[in-house]
């Protein structure tokens, strides 16, 4: 994941530039829908993208600022992220926020060791006893690993979405709390923040 600062100045002059080239785009396609021989197919396959881009760039900085009061560990939680997306490697790591965790979860194995990229990626490591739980952060320190987290209701009946992604919602909708996912079938990292999930950015991420 890039080092992002929490400049909200620059990033909102980033995301303001990127959408005004979206808003100019689609006025040149509506200028040109009237012409049938114009196929605004693709036209619009590159705005998606578009779009797509510039929610993974406000995503990846505001993580980063949710983050930051209550741990100084985003470094080893990016590149840990960034290792785990690039092997594929799934993970589920909670940071606890102010909302107390402990009536939601169903706790694990305790770890009670300092957060580190190297411990993370070895909990998550496949073959690992512990690595298809969530990992419980508060502050600095792996409070657990192996912890069971509330599923989603919303989700209860859409194949496409893991568990691992139903159990980050399922969460964020009941706390304060960040849910960091890595998908193991597509190494995509995204976050999960008030009933919400929301795709970032690592390094070589697809």
């Amino acid at each position: 994941m890039d080092n992002v600062d929490c400049d909200f100045t620059t990033m909102t002059q980033i995301l303001k530039e990127d959408i005004h080239k979206v808003i100019s785009e689609l006025q040149i396609n509506l200028e040109a829908i009237e012409d049938e021989n114009n196929c605004l197919l693709c036209n619009f396959e590159k705005i998606k993208e578009e779009f797509l881009d510039i929610e993974i760039k406000a995503a990846t900085f505001y993580l980063n600022c949710y983050l930051a009061p209550f741990t100084d560990k985003y470094p080893e939680l990016s590149m840990s992220l960034q290792n785990m997306a690039r092997m594929r490697h799934g993970g589920l790591i909670v940071i606890e926020r102010e909302d107390s965790l402990e009536t939601l979860i169903r706790p694990g194995i305790p770890i009670g060791a300092e957060l580190t990229h190297s411990l993370l990626e070895s909990i998550f490591y496949p073959g690992n006893p512990l690595h298809d739980g969530a990992v419980l952060v508060r502050l600095n320190k792996i409070v657990s690993a192996a912890n069971v987290l509330p599923l989603s209701d919303i989700y209860m009946g859409d194949k496409k979405l893991g568990t691992r992604h139903r159990a980050a919602l399922g969460l964020s909708e009941r706390s304060d709390a960040l849910v960091l996912i890595v998908s193991e079938e597509t190494g995509r990292v995204s976050f999960a923040k008030g009933g919400n999930m929301y795709p970032i950015t690592t390094q070589g991420n697809p």
